[in-house]
């Protein structure tokens, strides 16, 4: 259960990563980038919003695992008998953050019974906000305004679509299954917010032909599947997987 309590404590906290990786974006230095293991970038702005967001909500709600990108997640042996979980990416597009390009988010998200139940999707640089808890839709706050519930509706087959693809990763296969679908128009999208623009209707579908790993996807997918105007938007995405890589998907079918 996401109480209006825990949901606003939670936004806060995303706004206080969010805070602190804004003050490493104008002022990063090659330094201040190291490589992972699977050669993905890394900065002090993911480690500093990683600190903040696993102590906050080890706080929040004590007796619920967090699992973080920065940070090595338990055995599927451990994973296996959590019905709920905090799911993090502390700084979801790094690639975009060096860049000093915009968008990039801040995503956490709860996870119960394989299932994000709440997802937070901040963008720090644009004052962008999108949150969603099921059964109470999805909503978008942008800079001081009110927030604004927001839709999304599946398009009737054979209407040309408009989609949004990744700006770093683009991939032969997308460009193969592109020529089987109806398309209007492509734009390109940063981090999760991907799927906040699919969810917002600015966009129908939001393909990825490649590998994303559960956190770059929990928040966005929650906020996604939030937005239908009468049920739930149906996603392809599990969650607690013995392996947290994700396979191919498509958002918005």
């Amino acid at each position: 259960m996401v109480t209006p309590t825990l949901r606003a404590a939670v936004l806060d906290l995303a706004r206080e990563a969010g805070r602190a990786t804004m003050t490493f974006y104008d002022d990063a230095t090659p330094a201040d980038v190291r490589h992972k293991e699977d050669h993905s970038p890394v900065t002090l702005a993911d480690e500093a919003a990683h600190e903040i967001l696993v102590a906050g909500l080890g706080r929040l709600d004590p007796d619920t695992p967090v699992v973080s990108e920065e940070a090595a997640a338990a055995s599927y042996d451990v994973r296996r008998a959590w019905r709920r979980f905090w799911l993090v990416d502390p700084l979801d597009g790094t690639k975009e953050f060096i860049k000093r390009r915009a968008e990039f988010t801040v995503n956490v998200a709860l996870v119960e019974d394989g299932e994000p139940v709440f997802g937070v999707v901040l963008a720090p640089a644009l004052d962008l906000l999108y949150w969603a808890v099921k059964g109470a839709g999805a909503w978008r706050e942008a800079k001081s305004e009110p927030a604004e519930r927001i839709y999304s509706t599946a398009q009737a087959p054979g209407t040309p679509l408009t989609v949004v693809e990744s700006l770093s990763h683009p991939s032969p296969e997308l460009e193969q299954y592109l020529l089987t679908i109806p398309v209007a128009q492509r734009v390109k999208a940063g981090s999760s917010l991907k799927f906040c623009w699919v969810a917002e209707g600015r966009a129908d579908i939001y393909p990825r032909l490649g590998p994303t790993m559960e956190w770059d996807v929990a928040a966005g997918d929650c906020v996604y599947r939030q937005s239908g105007r009468d049920r739930e938007r149906p996603s392809p995405l599990t969650y607690n997987k013995p392996d947290l890589r994700n396979a191919s998907f498509v958002i918005g079918l």
